[in-house]
């Protein structure tokens, strides 16, 4: 299911049609979701949360409605039973995401970090998680492997709580990380960029868990 959710949402994101090319991503299409799924919301609030022009907004909910995921009313729009379920098989593998204290892991002004359940064995240098934070425009990600009781952090630490204590230690008070778990901290100079930084990181793991 990972993968289909992954490839078919892309594809919602990049169906082709005229004019210009679209002013939004996936992650755009991933966030409305997220907001859509909380409770109703009109096409100007959700313009204002995505900070995007009308125009994109028309069209992310245009290509939602066409992929069975959102239906519009007077009370706004709301996930289908296809979007419901879609959104609950999404969330049962990064299943929290908050917004946290700035960081000596991140040197950033605002993080957000997301917990992705059991993908630690999907997380090789980190390099990639990073890259994809840093090409939306975020300063940075780092992900952090919950293994044997303890955070490692490839490449920069073998036992994050030593090296990172003040974050490791808010990091377990918030998730409560089990075996095999990863956090996802994504940092930049907005906190929405902080939190797309955070979702284009994990999203390169939606392929493998």
């Amino acid at each position: 299911m990972p993968n289909k959710i992954k490839d078919f949402l892309e594809e919602v994101a990049g169906e082709k049609a005229p004019g210009p090319t679209p002013t939004f991503s996936v992650l755009h299409i991933l966030r409305t979701l997220e907001l859509v799924a909380e409770k109703p919301i009109g096409r100007g609030r959700l313009a204002e949360e995505l900070k995007v022009g009308q125009g994109a907004v028309r069209t992310i909910i245009k290509r939602l409605k066409n992929a069975g995921l959102l239906s519009t009313s007077k009370m706004g729009c709301r996930l289908t039973s296809k979007g419901t379920k879609l959104w609950g098989e999404y969330r049962k593998i990064f299943s929290e995401k908050v917004e946290i204290e700035r960081n000596k892991l991140i040197d950033a002004n605002y993080n957000f970090a997301i917990l992705a359940k059991n993908c630690g064995n999907k997380i090789k240098s980190g390099i990639e998680q990073r890259d994809a934070a840093v090409k939306i425009g975020a300063k940075g990600a780092a992900a952090i492997i919950f293994k044997e009781g303890r955070f490692i952090i490839p490449s920069v630490s073998i036992d994050a709580a030593k090296d990172f204590p003040n974050l490791t230690e808010h990091l377990i008070k918030i998730f409560k990380p089990k075996e095999n778990d990863v956090i996802v901290i994504g940092g930049a100079g907005t906190p929405q960029m902080a939190e797309y930084g955070a979702m284009a990181a994990t999203w390169t793991l939606l392929d493998d868990c």
